[in-house]
């Protein structure tokens, strides 16, 4: 297993330390947190991370232009979802979904479907 470094891009704090906990135990490195859509943006611009996991919606807004940056700039990244009802927008629809309530083996498998 190679170690990555993940961007967690996730609007509750609680589920973000969650995250951070579970990735650390999976062997990899938390890039940083971003709650906000322009905050996700800044840290995408920034780099210097290789995967992100990007919840689907942040404080009522849509990640789809963090989505549309990270692709731009070849960065995968996993959608996060508690169980959002309409479908990604093509660009994106290929891209590995991971559902709430999350679970150490769903992010690794995730995590893994990035390659």
């Amino acid at each position: 297993m190679t170690s990555r470094s993940i961007l967690i891009v996730e609007d509750e704090s609680l589920i973000a330390m969650m995250l951070e906990d579970f990735i650390d135990s999976l062997g990899h490195a938390v890039a940083g947190t971003e709650d906000t859509v322009e905050g996700a943006l800044a840290q995408t611009e920034a780099g210097g991370f290789d995967l992100a996991i990007l919840d689907v919606h942040l404080h009522g807004k849509a990640c789809w232009p963090v989505a549309d940056a990270l692709a731009d700039r070849d960065i995968p990244f996993i959608l996060a979802t508690g169980g959002h009802t309409e479908e990604p927008p093509a660009r994106h629809a290929a891209a590995p979904v991971l559902s709430k309530p999350f679970t150490l083996n769903g992010i690794e498998q995730a995590i893994d479907a990035v390659g």
